[in-house]
């Protein structure tokens, strides 16, 4: 139990550093950075990174462009706690990053402030002197077991990468997290994935991890997978740890959850168990919390911190996604504003605007089909915007 034990020495004895490491070849090729532990309970990432670098400083191999390996929430990490007063993996709205580019002032920073703005100091550097492709790769377990699964923004190339990984996708999460890393790297116009390994003190997690990494590794170009010993062995583990989980799935339900409502998930729930609508999932000071309809339970809550109790997801049938990368090559997003209810935001040419008394006949479903996703809805009027990305993938 080697593994296990590196783990949870990780939370109580082992301190990390901003930069895990970095490896670059003479070639060049895209910059990949790598982020392990932006929740200081998840230190399996961070971990993860350590033993890729170690391995690729040992082995040498030939590589194209640079890996950037990178400690989220150092302060946490080194603590043990997921954050010391705010979610940093909710502080990544652009007027909130212009507030930490600017300098907060130092009476009103708290540990995550400096945190992000340490980031983002070795972000934009890196990406300043990087003429080529970006991919960033974000790294999380979960509070309860199950299969791995990655998560991503809707774009072409996101979806190539995340599907190289072979577990399931999760479609829609970046509508109803707001602040994420992901979604402020997807604005800029880079691919990212954020890959979910499985439970936060699993051994399985750490070697999931691993592969994960190697596998965006060898898929972005950086390198050829026969030079790193490991590596088929660690991607069958990967696989394994999917079981029969479907392949794409979309977000369906969050419930969103405050520390006053004393919400306390029941037991025995993993990553994408059936649920049925009225079945029991939880109990908070108001009574009992019931499924709102028929899905897949996703990311049941077992830990003190956090502000989502659970998800419900669907599955989404590969076809789709075959179809809707179709329409995008053929750019009949276009079409889209001549649709009853539905308009070009004239001052954002990625956003459109839709009457939702008007666009009834599946325009949500069309428009998620053709790399919109729900950014704001107020009433009856959506806005729904297409990843930067999206327009050339």
């Amino acid at each position: 139990m080697m593994l296990k034990s590196a783990v949870l020495q990780s939370v109580t004895e082992k301190k990390f550093h901003r930069e895990l490491g970095r490896f670059s070849g003479k070639q060049p090729g895209p910059l990949v950075i790598c982020i392990g532990g932006i929740h200081g309970n998840e230190p399996a990432g961070a971990l993860a990174l350590e033993n890729v670098l170690k391995k690729l400083r040992d082995a040498s191999p030939p590589f194209r462009g640079e890996l950037i390996a990178l400690a989220g929430n150092v302060r946490a990490l080194n603590s043990g706690v997921r954050y010391r007063h705010r979610d940093l993996n909710r502080m990544w709205l652009p007027e909130r990053v212009s507030q930490i580019e600017d300098e907060l002032p130092a009476q009103s920073a708290t540990a995550e402030d400096a945190e992000q703005r340490e980031l983002l100091d070795i972000i934009e550097t890196a990406l300043e002197r990087h003429t080529g492709d970006a991919i960033f790769l974000d790294l999380h377990t979960t509070s309860s077991e199950g299969s791995p699964f990655a998560i991503i923004s809707d774009t072409l190339t996101n979806r190539r990468l995340a599907l190289e990984l072979g577990v399931p996708i999760i479609l829609g999460l970046e509508e109803n997290l707001d602040g994420t890393i992901l979604n402020y790297i997807n604005d800029l116009g880079h691919a990212a994935i954020g890959f979910e390994a499985g439970q936060h003190r699993s051994p399985g997690s750490l070697l999931n991890h691993e592969a994960a990494v190697w596998v965006t590794l060898a898929a972005a170009g950086c390198i050829q997978p026969y030079y790193i010993h490991e590596f088929f062995d660690l991607r069958q583990h990967l696989k394994r740890s999917v079981g029969n989980v479907p392949r794409v799935m979309e977000l369906r339900y969050r419930h969103e959850i405050r520390e006053a409502d004393e919400f306390v998930m029941q037991p025995g729930f993993m990553n994408f168990t059936r649920v049925t609508k009225g079945q029991l999932l939880a109990n908070d000071r108001r009574g009992t919390v019931t499924s709102p309809e028929n899905g897949l339970l996703f990311m049941p809550l077992y830990q003190s911190q956090g502000e989502d109790g659970f998800f419900l997801v669907r599955e989404v049938k590969l076809f789709w996604l075959k179809v809707s990368a179709q329409l995008r090559k053929w750019k009949l997003d276009r079409l889209l504003p001549h649709l009853p209810g539905v308009h070009m935001l004239p001052d954002s040419p990625d956003s459109l605007k839709i009457d939702t008394r008007i666009a009834h006949w599946f325009v949500v479903e069309i428009c998620h089909l053709l790399g919109f996703r729900k950014h704001t809805q107020q009433d009856d009027v959506l806005i729904v915007t297409r990843r930067r990305q999206s327009a050339n993938s």
